[in-house]
């Protein structure tokens, strides 16, 4: 099990003139862990990459990597780290060799290291193959392998994924997730941003931002054990009627599309069966299924979110599932 600190934050913020990115954040990140950085769109979690990689520098706190600070030697941060942004940072008009040769260059590599780790990592992303074809050419999938190839090219002992698998199909995320895998079982630690909530359930650890500001921490276990609410599996046959009518009613929580059915939180715990049909047959609606789940992470984030202050699940504020995993 990983024991020591990889990456420290204390207090970390970020300020863009009114506008506060990130407000006084902490946390660690073990070695070897698979930390997940989760959060909606303009939560921050992109700002406190570049922080930690030593793009941009903190407007207030103070943070290390690798043992580095991240302010006073950014220079440091960045040899010891792979970082891969969620633009994947390619030159589409090299071959998958060409780019792995720039980057070596940019990274110090020593042309014998280069010749030799550019034909380890093509090889452990599955593009050897396809190593003299142009970037441009390749599919989003194997443009993301090449992008994390090239993270991977100096050996760094951290490596930090910001929305790395965002526009990517399910196939291909699933791959890129083992290769996560079998980096963490070698030792590297991994610290990812993502707002896949089926990608949250891969990482050791987690912490949920949301404006800003970390409003949860923890294994996804302990984070569904957040939710003080019971959660109901239902199934109607008009899904989007169901829905709307769910939500204005006082005596549910909250509700959200899950799958090909619906999640419902109940207020009460004598909320049960009877009474969900009975709500149901009073409005006219067909319910084909219900039964009593453990809440998911989505359930459990719903809630941290509103308990935030955020609107739900009606307002999308929150972390949702992609539509392309059902």
């Amino acid at each position: 099990m990983p024991t020591a600190d990889a990456v420290v934050v204390e207090n970390l913020a970020k300020v863009f003139g009114s506008f506060r990115a990130v407000n006084n954040i902490s946390f660690s990140v073990r070695e070897g862990e698979i930390f997940g950085f989760l959060g909606p769109n303009g939560a921050g979690k992109s700002t406190t990459i570049r922080m930690l990689c030593g793009l941009i520098q903190p407007t207030t706190g103070r943070g290390s990597v690798a043992g580095w600070d991240i302010i006073q030697h950014p220079d440091q941060v960045k040899k010891h780290i792979g970082y891969m942004s969620q633009r994947f940072s390619l030159y589409e008009d090299l071959t998958a060799l060409e780019n792995l040769t720039f980057f070596g260059g940019i990274y110090g590599l020593s042309r014998e290291r280069l010749q030799a780790r550019a034909s380890e990592v093509l090889g452990q992303v599955g593009l050897w193959d396809r190593r003299h074809q142009l970037t441009g050419t390749l599919a989003v999938g194997l443009r993301q392998r090449l992008a994390l190839a090239s993270a991977l090219l100096h050996e760094p002992p951290i490596l930090f994924l910001d929305e790395p698998t965002s526009g990517v199909d399910p196939i291909s995320r699933r791959n890129f997730w083992d290769m996560i895998y079998t980096l963490a079982a070698q030792g590297v630690t991994v610290l990812v941003t993502t707002h896949y909530l089926e990608e949250a359930e891969f990482c050791d650890r987690l912490v949920l931002i949301y404006q800003g500001d970390i409003i949860a921490q923890g294994s996804p276990q302990e984070l569904k054990k957040a939710l003080p609410r019971h959660v109901w599996a239902v199934y109607p046959d008009r899904l989007d009627d169901s829905l709307e009518l769910l939500r204005l009613s006082p005596e549910f929580a909250d509700v959200a599309v899950f799958g090909d059915g619906l999640h419902l939180q109940v207020r009460s715990p004598d909320t049960g069966a009877q009474e969900i049909r009975a709500f149901f047959q009073n409005h006219g609606l067909t319910l084909r299924d219900l039964q009593p789940v453990k809440p998911s992470l989505e359930d459990a984030f719903i809630y941290l979110i509103q308990q935030a202050g955020g609107q739900g699940s009606e307002g999308q504020t929150y972390p949702g599932r992609p539509r392309d995993q059902g």
